[in-house]
């Protein structure tokens, strides 16, 4: 039986080591799968340690050689003491001194299914069950023998059984081909040392071509610190900067390929120092003021006198270095190799950046209390990649970006030079206004920047749209060419900046690249049909935060409909639509609200009282009014019946839910996906998928407007009871946490009259805010959680798409009595 946790607690100080510590393992907790782990752990010999939960806590065995598919191989497993269940999240280094010193990483996990009586079987020392995991799966045994090992510990083996997972080791050793976390990507042991530089004999094959041009990776704006194991820099404030070593030739580039060497001499000679071989290093120059903190201003003054001396490149990556292309080498391993290369600089302008071990919270904040632009953060085991990403974040103080200037206002009172500037971004139509900003300046800022100024001036707005008279009154319009860098507290509504300040021109960023970070509306590809009304809607108590873990206010999750209003709208209109409400954030209560009540929400449209006889009103949202309406009253998701309301008693569409086990590994629902598709694809229905935001998957299938509800939930039943069928051991159909303890259930429910399902690009009252958002067949496999996207990373999808994931969506489809037929069903009389 599984032993008290005081063991382990006895070897750790948890003071020093980042181990979660051990606490009475509950008695009782919700019907799930039972859990099983796999940790590589680098200690003193690198070894793999295997973890089963029971009875609250992960039983533990040492396995030297690690998990082998071949059933000839019995692999050693000694026992060593029980785990908390926490601990099958930890990844980090164990530090010097403590017990088991070294880096960990999830190499496998998932969920373990025992063939007998568990307790029984561990305490007769012969353990036989089926791994649902990552990387492992199929039956096992682990058996104890009589062997003695050292201390009281005793010996048992690991063995794979035979069955279809089974491959012999000399086609496919497991441990070798995947070598890395299933977490974070990271690695530990010969993976981890490979990618660091050595003096003598290098890997084979580590040499490539360095590129003539190379572009940096970008990071992704966000509002909140992600869950995970993330490193954490300062934001430096200066100008992002590229050095490219080549036969001991250093060449500068800014992020856009503009070629700087000449302006910064003497750092091309501290790099010169330092006898690279072929490499590309990434990083940021900037100037420091008295209190050794970054300054944006001094840095551009000391560009404009030439005096490169006052300018320090923080170094924080390299892409290539001495003759090695670590692109795909986890972030830390990239680092550690850079530092290392930076140890025999003498030179004072050229510094690693620092990561930081602390919380990221308190390392926001701190940065934060020192005036610091932001932090960076850089998630473990990423790898480089030359676009933006959101394996890199940032976290900024206050909201700061670049900004076209196209006039200036005459200066008041005593000012010289000019009052404001007037902002624009880029959009598709043209530049469009985004308001002024008219402090932040000293003396010598008027002066210079009027001095750019009038060469520039032109009689005609270069806005796309007019301005307002009064918003023109007295403003000298420019020729768009000059940038600003400006940081602010807020986008309104309108799409203008509150509270301005100007931080400096920018030079290394052209016009044409300057665009809105947060766009105010994500390009449509799938306009509403209802008319927009613009009447607008107050939002009351705009700082009540509705999800503690991202800090999102309820102004921001107002903001963030406003900004995708054109993505979702298309499925919110002609349909009831019912809400999930939390006036007060999604701690406290929660409410779905079907039908209208006395508490009027603004701008939304009520239905046709004969749509649902007996009731009140069911609702529509048909335009973003009434959408912004839902959000003032409350309203954090959206869900939408499976037909229209002009035909409500025929569907046009059915949804499978894919609603796993919480314990399951997320390969398991992308491998249900996919034997789901298989079946509707043999049915000949065409579906198309989205995450859920929460746990699983929904795969849509529409339909033309033809079946009733009851033949399209017998339908849609049929499928589910097929699956479960022919896999089992995968699926169910019955609901209820007990019936899917280790499998998916395929939830159909749904399809009934006056249910509903979330709507695509609605916001989900979980922590963190994730949203339910469509994706392609082929992207199905890339996805890494249900949770992908979220309030504060969905704009940077939008803005990527090339094309809508679900094109060719039609509601042509009809069930067919030999699709009936093929599921051993009949449809309902």
């Amino acid at each position: 039986m599984a032993k008290p946790l005081s063991e382990y607690n006895r070897k750790r100080d948890f003071e020093i080591t980042a181990e979660p510590a051990g606490s009475s393992p509950a008695a009782k907790r919700k019907a799930s799968a039972l859990s099983f782990v796999i940790q590589k752990h680098d200690a003193r010999n690198l070894h793999y340690d295997f973890r089963l939960e029971l009875d609250g806590v992960l039983l533990s065995w040492a396995v030297p050689k690690g998990p082998s598919l071949d059933p000839t191989q019995k692999r050693l497993a000694v026992h060593v003491e029980d785990h908390p269940l926490s601990y099958g999240s930890f990844e980090g280094s164990i530090p010097a001194g403590q017990y088991g010193a070294g880096d960990v990483i999830v190499w496998d996990r998932g969920v373990w299914q025992p063939h007998d009586d568990p307790r029984k079987a561990y305490a007769a020392g012969k353990l036989k069950f089926t791994l649902v995991g990552e990387k492992l799966s199929g039956d096992w045994a682990l058996v104890r023998t009589r062997l003695k090992g050292s201390g009281d510990k005793e010996q048992w083996l690991l063995i794979k059984e035979k069955d279809q997972q089974a491959r012999p080791a000399s086609d496919y050793d497991i441990v070798q081909a995947q070598p890395n976390s299933v977490l974070s990507d990271a690695s530990v042991g010969k993976a981890r040392a490979a990618s660091k530089p050595k003096k003598t004999a290098k890997p084979k094959n580590a040499h490539t071509a360095l590129p003539e041009q190379f572009s940096p990776q970008l990071a992704t704006l966000v509002d909140r610190a992600p869950a995970g194991d993330w490193l954490y820099e300062i934001k430096f404030d200066g100008y992002r900067m590229l050095a490219r070593i080549r036969d001991g030739d250093v060449r500068l580039f800014t992020r856009n390929g503009n070629d700087w060497t000449e302006r910064l001499p003497r750092q091309v000679k501290a790099l010169e120092a330092l006898k690279l071989k072929d490499s590309w290093l990434d990083g940021e120059v900037v100037s420091l003021n008295a209190d050794g903190l970054p300054d944006f201003q001094a840095l551009q003054n000391a560009f404009d006198i030439g005096r490169s001396l006052d300018i320090v490149y923080y170094l924080f990556d390299a892409p290539f270095l001495d003759g090695q292309d670590q692109r795909k080498a986890p972030v830390q391993e990239r680092r550690a190799a850079l530092k290392s290369a930076l140890s025999g600089s003498r030179s004072k302008l050229l510094r690693f950046s620092e990561a930081f071990a602390a919380n990221q919270r308190d390392i926001f904040e701190s940065a934060c209390d020192l005036a610091l632009e932001g932090v960076i953060g850089k998630r473990a085991g990423s790898a480089y990649v030359s676009s933006r990403s959101a394996d890199w974040i940032k976290l900024k103080c206050r909201l700061r970006q670049e900004f076209v200037i196209v006039g200036y206002t005459r200066p008041q009172g005593s000012r010289s030079g000019f009052g404001a500037l007037l902002l624009a971004v880029n959009e598709d139509a043209g530049l469009v206004y985004a308001g002024r900003v008219g402090t932040g300046f000293d003396l010598a800022a008027l002066k210079a920047i009027y001095a750019k100024l009038t060469p520039l001036e032109r009689k005609t707005s270069p806005l796309e749209k007019p301005l307002t008279s009064a918003q023109a009154r007295g403003v000298h319009w420019v020729e768009p060419t000059l940038v600003a860098e400006v940081q602010f507290a807020e986008w309104t509504r309108e799409g203008v900046v509150r509270q301005a300040a100007f931080v400096g021109l920018r030079t290394d960023k052209p016009v044409s690249q300057i665009i809105h970070e947060l766009p105010r509306a994500a390009k449509t590809l799938k306009q509403p049909k209802a008319k927009e009304t613009h009447k607008g809607v107050n939002i009351t108590h705009p700082e009540r935060v509705i999800d503690q873990q991202s800090g999102t206010q309820k102004q921001q999750l107002a903001q963030f409909y406003a900004d995708i209003s054109g993505w979702i709208l298309p499925f919110l209109h002609g349909r009831p639509v019912s809400l999930l409400r939390a006036p007060e954030g999604i701690d406290g209560e929660q409410f779905f609200q079907k039908h209208s009540e006395r508490m009027a929400i603004p701008h939304i449209k009520q239905l046709d009282p004969a749509l649902d006889p007996g009731h009140a009103r069911l609702l529509e949202i048909d335009n973003a009014d009434a959408l912004m309406g839902a959000v003032q009253m409350g309203t954090v998701e959206l869900h939408t019946w499976g037909a229209t309301t002009d035909k409500i008693e025929t569907p046009d569409l059915f949804v499978l839910d894919l609603d796993p086990d919480p314990a399951l590994p997320w390969k398991a629902m992308l491998e249900a996906a996919q034997l789901t598709l298989s079946v509707l694809d043999e049915l000949g229905l065409q579906a198309f998928v989205k995450t859920s935001g929460g746990k699983g998957l929904h795969l849509i299938v529409p339909l033309a407007r033809r079946d009733g509800w009851d033949t399209v939930k017998a339908f849609a039943k049929a499928i589910a009871q097929f699956m479960t069928e022919q896999l089992p051991e995968r699926f169910t159909a019955t609901s209820g946490p007990k019936n899917r303890v280790g499998k998916i259930f395929i939830d159909y429910l749904r399809n009934a009259r006056g249910a509903s399902t979330v709507a695509a690009y609605s916001v989900r009252a979980r922590p963190g805010l994730p949203v339910s958002v469509p994706v392609s067949r082929d992207e199905l496999k890339g996805l890494r959680s249900a949770q992908q996207w979220t309030v504060a990373n969905l704009h940077e999808r939008l803005q990527g798409l090339k094309e809508d994931p679900w094109a060719g969506y039609a509601n042509r489809q009809k069930i067919s009595k030999k699709m009936w037929d093929k599921l051993g069903a009949e449809p309902p009389q």
